[in-house]
């Protein structure tokens, strides 16, 4: 199986820079050992199942609940049979019909 969630998530009442939450954010998925993509907009992590991803984002919850009141989140998932490696399959298959590498 193969689970794709995209997620963005920030505190609504800690001022208008984010950067510091997200990275905390952002070290709890690194460290959590799954494939996945930083964007501007969010991040995307790959695992084997829906439920591996979801206890590294009540993981960030828990994190950004130490010092901030209300935190808000948006969450798409794409789960799928097969194998996990569609991160870059998917670039890669677009990529492939263009016939170039996308920018990053």
């Amino acid at each position: 199986m193969s689970a794709l969630v995209e997620f963005a998530m920030f505190p609504t009442d800690k001022g208008e820079s984010k950067s510091s939450f997200v990275a905390r954010v952002l070290d709890i998925v690194d460290k959590s050992g799954l494939d996945y993509a930083f964007t501007p907009m969010g991040t995307i992590i790959e695992g084997e199942s829906v439920s591996d991803i979801f206890r590294v984002i009540e993981d960030a919850y828990a994190e950004l609940g130490e010092d901030c009141s209300r935190i808000y989140s948006v969450i798409k998932i794409d789960y799928r049979k097969g194998p996990v490696g569609r991160l870059k399959k998917k670039v890669s298959s677009v990529e492939e019909k263009l016939g170039r590498k996308l920018s990053s």
